[in-house]
């Protein structure tokens, strides 16, 4: 039975808004949608701004997710569990951090926004990746929208969650930042896991966000993973056909074991900048795509290569960091 993993979603972010449930179809990542797409693991973002006190929004998120594993549609992701999911009617969930601003204020001690973490981490019970920036620049180092790296308050964030089988994410990092994330890395000798759960390639769509070919050629290297993004600007100004480019680039790179999925749905409708939308294009809005997509990569490329992509690349590296 083929199902599908998606490595990131903004559902708890859309859950702080007064009157949202999760099967609201105002996003393309509520419960109904989710099942349409016969997705057995939704890693959910906690995602908060830098600036004004965007660690209680983290925190606010935590509490959520930790009654959403209690919700009869819902499990918790982990240990043995996650070798059936193929088999449960209900959808996996398991929490990641997109941007350390979550859990640590600009003006906070570190030693605040450690123990914040810990409170996160304690209400999700376990945390896949961290996300260390988002598009711009914070105390720990410069995100996609900035030119800055690697900052010493970062460097004591890896420090921290070295042991903790936490995985770096490099989707939001400035290319520098990311450069030395890797490098700090080696240095200290880390086993740190790497991915970038919702990115695709700068050299198909010339986008900051995207990642460059040296980029992605080390997220592979290091056994990571790539998730693919739906959303327009990261995919093409025009055409959702030109996924299935980033799909073969990915492939050329050598990328057949760590190409995912990371669709990044949100709430659209209330992003600031209303001259973007749709931010996603028509038939690829929701997670009901995963049904187009997969019968289209079975047909043009190869059934092993869809279950690869669908969920077998991102299971195998779940089990790799011991979920």
């Amino acid at each position: 039975m083929n199902f599908n993993i998606d490595l990131h979603c903004d559902l708890l972010c859309y859950l702080l808004e007064e009157g949202s449930a999760i099967d609201d179809r105002e996003l393309g990542c509520s419960l109904p949608f989710l099942k349409q797409g016969n997705v057995k693991l939704q890693v959910m973002a906690i995602y908060a701004g830098t600036g004004g006190n965007s660690s209680a929004n983290g925190i606010k998120q935590s509490e959520i997710f930790s009654e959403l594993i209690k919700n009869e549609n819902f499990f918790l992701f982990e240990g043995e569990n996650y070798k059936n999911t193929g088999n449960s009617d209900k959808v996996g969930v398991i929490a990641s951090i997109e941007n350390a601003s979550a859990f640590c204020n600009e003006d906070d001690t570190l030693e605040a926004g450690f123990k914040n973490l810990e409170t996160i981490i304690e209400n999700t019970r376990k945390i896949l990746y961290l996300g260390i920036t988002h598009h711009t620049e914070n105390r720990f180092g410069g995100g996609n929208n900035s030119e800055a790296g690697l900052k010493d308050d970062g460097k004591v964030l890896i420090d921290y969650i070295e042991d903790r089988k936490i995985a770096i994410d490099l989707a939001h990092t400035s290319d520098q930042l990311a450069y030395d994330i890797l490098n700090y890395i080696d240095q200290k000798n880390y086993s740190i896991p790497i991915l970038a759960s919702h990115s695709n390639y700068r050299s198909i769509q010339d986008k900051k966000r995207n990642l460059p070919d040296e980029l992605a050629k080390e997220v592979i290297k290091r056994k990571g993973l790539i998730g693919l993004n739906l959303i327009k600007d990261w995919l093409d100004d025009n055409s959702p056909e030109r996924l299935y480019e980033h799909i073969q680039h990915g492939i050329d790179l050598g990328g057949s074991d760590a190409v995912a999925y990371g669709l990044d749905f949100f709430h659209d409708k209330a992003h600031p900048d209303q001259s973007r939308y749709p931010f996603f294009f028509e038939g690829y809005d929701d997670a009901s795509a995963f049904n187009t997509i997969n019968s289209r990569l079975e047909k043009d490329f190869s059934t092993e290569l869809m279950e690869k992509i669908s969920h077998k690349n991102a299971l195998k590296f779940l089990e790799r960091i011991s979920v």
